[in-house]
């Protein structure tokens, strides 16, 4: 609403704050999770509903789905936190030598004021160090601590690294559909323009170059300019994992356009299927060679998934890779304001590139503990996708990797005929209806892109062994009921 006098209205209301942020929407998020909150609410209260509890499969949360944190990550964390520890004689009984040792390494770093005190805007050095020498276990090719940031998750990286990317509404970024729905929103608040492009899901969400092509072509002819080319591997939702030739193909074409590549590659211990790997940004560039030392690219990695599931922790890193100088100026200018990330979050990103080695005290309940969440997840991820594909009308690619199942699903006509009569699509009143009748809270594939005329709903494959039995049994169950109520 505007005054008589023609300028803008200073009274906050809905009205007039910034049309970026009412653009912006995070599906895992949405208002299907808001009444899930709500239900919650009301079972605590006793009030009676077709299940016991709420599954929460909106999102990637291990810890809250019951996953269990790996012991060398808390025992030092607690340290830190806690540094009187060190020198109680209880420790030595509690606490292993190298627990210790690291504990008293990241103390002294930090210096006097600890984990409760600003760092350096790009993270702790001895956590860059450790973050550098797990980069050069994975790649075999140096990184340099300099060009290291230490970030709050991974969605605090792309945020940096799309403020510096978007001037105005003609900025634009390619984002894969499906995508994670951060990207979307941090570009709607930025003012930014979302270019998607489509991987081919029939041949399990591998992108085509020439499809790469023909959208950049299109969007010159729409007068944008393309800024950058994010890619997700392994795949958030659709659980892909591209391949080294692929990853080339998207290299040749970020050079031959003159696009930054956003790597986002927080699922890069999550790879399930025994015939694939993974294969970073950083490492298919250098070992392309020279020619490709023009291509700008931005590997992010995250604490919050793999089998570490620290969410809460705010961790992760930004290696920024043949970036020109003045632009790296601009990107410390940003993590300055910033002040620094999360110290915890910092500690656990350099134990999660640097854990116990063999020989060290910790190793085997480490090892045991890591390989033991891999296997269990690769296990849940074969069950969640067999069960997805014996329903009627749904079909689930493989899960290769991540934690996610992103299933297309044919509805029958009363469906899409109720949910236009509520302003609603086929999809959200599948997942509202299973959430209202399941207790299982899953996500429209609206709210991550899809192509015209498809439709899915992402879940997680992270409910515990002990649960994920009923949680199938529950999805099976609705699945039936629904399509027989909206059939007739």
């Amino acid at each position: 609403m505007s005054k008589a006098n023609g300028v803008a209205s200073s009274k906050l209301t809905g009205e007039t704050i910034s049309p970026h942020v009412m653009k912006a929407e995070y599906a895992v998020r949405g208002d299907i999770v808001v009444r899930a909150g709500e239900i919650g609410k009301e079972l605590k209260k006793g009030k009676k509903f077709p299940f016991t509890d709420l599954v929460m499969c909106n999102i990637g949360n291990p810890q809250a789905l019951g996953q269990k944190p790996i012991t060398f990550y808390r025992q030092v964390l607690a340290i830190c936190d806690y540094p009187q520890l060190l020198d109680a004689p209880e420790s030595q009984k509690l606490f292993p030598p190298d627990v210790l040792k690291r504990a008293k390494e990241y103390l002294d770093a930090t210096g006097s004021g600890g984990t409760g005190a600003y760092t350096h805007s790009q993270g702790v050095e001895l956590c860059r160090q450790h973050v550098a020498q797990g980069i050069k276990e994975r790649d075999g090719h140096d990184c340099n601590v300099e060009d290291l940031y230490l970030t709050e998750g991974a969605s605090g990286a792309v945020k940096n690294i799309l403020q510096i990317l978007i001037r105005n509404e003609k900025d634009a970024i390619l984002i894969p559909y499906p995508q994670y729905p951060l990207y979307s929103a941090a570009i709607a608040l930025l003012g930014g323009t979302v270019v998607p492009y489509y991987p081919d899901e029939k041949k399990g969400w591998q992108i085509d170059p020439a499809h790469l092509e023909d959208v950049i072509t299109q969007a010159g002819k729409d007068g944008l300019c393309i800024r950058a080319l994010a890619v997700i591997t392994p795949g958030n939702p659709t659980g892909q994992v591209i391949p080294r030739s692929n990853i080339e193909d998207l290299i040749k074409v970020s050079k031959k356009h003159e696009l930054a590549v956003i790597a986002d590659e927080v699922y890069q211990v999550n790879v399930y299927n025994s015939n694939m790997k993974f294969d970073s940004f950083k490492k298919t560039i250098k070992d392309m060679g020279s020619e490709y030392d023009d291509v700008a690219l931005f590997s992010l990695q995250s604490i919050s998934k793999g089998y570490y599931g620290e969410c809460g922790r705010r961790g992760g890193y930004m290696e920024i890779i043949n970036i020109p100088e003045d632009v790296r100026a601009a990107l410390y200018k940003v993590a300055s304001i910033n002040l620094c990330s999360n110290v915890n979050g910092q500690i656990c990103t350099a134990m999660v590139m640097n854990p116990p080695k063999e020989g060290e005290e910790s190793y085997p309940l480490y090892k045991k503990e890591k390989d033991g969440l891999i296997e269990s997840l690769k296990r849940r991820a074969e069950m969640i996708e067999g069960v997805l594909n014996e329903l009627e009308g749904v079909s689930c690619t493989s899960i290769d990797g991540a934690l996610y199942a992103f299933p297309t699903i044919t509805l029958p006509e009363g469906a899409f005929k109720k949910a236009k009569e509520i302003g609603k699509t086929g999809e959200w009143l599948y997942c509202k209806e299973m959430l209202e009748n399941t207790g299982i809270v899953i996500v429209p594939g609206n709210g991550f892109g899809q192509k015209d005329g498809t439709h899915h709903f992402r879940t997680t494959i992270l409910p515990g062994e002990d649960q994920i039995e009923s949680v199938c049994n529950r999805m099976r169950n609705y699945h039936k009921e629904f399509l027989s109520k909206y059939k007739n």
